[in-house]
């Protein structure tokens, strides 16, 4: 049951845990030495098999503000949607526990979201190696264009940033009323990817930083790249998004087109990194959503830089046009023949446009 107004903490961070006793007593350290006294830290153990449980009721032990949550393992989306729906919290926040964050973090960004009446405020983050010397390095995703205050379905380039949901705070009654929710897919990669459309689907309030405040740890990274039941986890996020979507008819026509351009961004990304016994299955799923997506109308080429919808345009046409564009040939000609070949005179002249335009600057 939820807290009354009077007794409701400024900030619930939730923190999933599974596994990662050798990083978390640095994630909850941070947490601990927030500036912001009014904070509850809410920790959800998914099953963990190692010392983490253990080390996170000893936390609990000494500070009352963390509360821990267990359950039987069954994935990041449903030990998020459990944190969520135990926080008390005005706002909510994310912290994963390989993660760290400096002490001002929530002070900041919850004196922003109280500023401007926000449903959410995003922020930069750090990508972080702790081998073979600690060290890290700012992700400036939240340049000074699109730092500030605004509707999101305004700020487009929102949606081509990187989900980092923990790099963000969300106010508890928005995510509610709109229903904004994790996708609980067992033992699932990307369950961020869905919740971030939805936020910036739905807001109509946030706030952009440039300062950076988690600290992504880069060298504990999952396997999924090798494992073939995470290989599609991307396209099952992809279908929930467009789920949502078509339940939201006010904001579809608006951002239908922006939905299928990142998608086909997520897609190539994923293509790029998942082993390579597994691509030729995925590239002819990624063909067939996307070949549905074109002929349901769901397509806007205006949005595709001109090299990106020539990436998708030999998608299209072939698995093998589209690994074939992907093989660099110098010279002015085969450049020529690689528009051509996927987009036809149309693209051809909206690469000379570009050149001109950038040429006239």
């Amino acid at each position: 049951m939820a807290a009354d107004k009077a007794s409701r903490p400024a900030v619930s961070v939730v923190v999933p845990v599974y596994n990662v006793e050798g990083y978390l007593r640095e994630c909850l350290d941070s947490l601990c030495a927030q500036t912001l006294g009014d904070l509850e830290v809410v920790c959800v153990d998914d099953g963990s098999t190692d010392g983490s449980l253990a080390l996170i009721r000893e936390y609990a032990a000494r500070d009352p503000r963390i509360a821990v949550f267990t359950k039987p393992n069954s994935g990041y989306g449903a030990s998020m949607n459990q944190g969520i729906a135990r926080a008390h919290g005005e706002y909510i926040g994310i912290l994963e526990s390989d993660d760290f964050i400096e002490p001002a973090a929530f002070e900041v960004l919850y004196r922003a979201a109280k500023e401007h009446d926000a449903e959410a405020v995003k922020a930069n983050y750090f990508y972080y190696w702790s081998k073979p010397q600690p060290k890290s390095e700012l992700v400036p995703s939240i340049d000074a264009g699109l730092a500030g205050f605004g509707d999101p379905r305004e700020k487009t380039g929102v949606f081509s940033l990187a989900p980092a949901v923990w790099s963000a705070l969300y106010r508890r009654d928005f995510l509610e009323e709109n229903g904004i929710r994790f996708l609980e897919t067992p033992g699932a990669s990307y369950q961020d990817a869905s919740f971030n459309f939805k936020v910036w689907a739905c807001a109509r309030r946030a706030v952009f930083l440039e300062e950076a405040f988690v600290h992504y740890r880069q060298d504990n990274e999952s396997s999924s790249v090798n494992s073939k039941e995470k290989v599609y986890c991307v396209c099952d996020e992809y279908a929930e998004m467009q789920r949502f979507l078509d339940g939201r008819p006010e904001v579809k026509e608006r951002l239908q087109g922006i939905l299928v351009w990142m998608k086909f961004t997520s897609y190539w990304w994923n293509y790029g990194r998942i082993n390579d016994r597994f691509k030729p299955e995925f590239l002819a799923r990624a063909r067939q959503e996307l070949g549905d997506d074109l002929r349901a109308g769901r397509l806007d080429r205006s949005l595709f830089e001109p090299w990106k919808e020539a990436l998708l345009g030999a998608l299209l046409k072939s698995p093998e046009a589209f690994e074939d564009w992907l093989v660099q040939r110098p010279g002015k000609i085969n450049t020529f023949r690689r528009y051509y070949s996927t987009g036809g005179w149309p693209l051809v002249i909206k690469v000379l446009r570009g050149k001109f335009q950038r040429a006239g600057k």
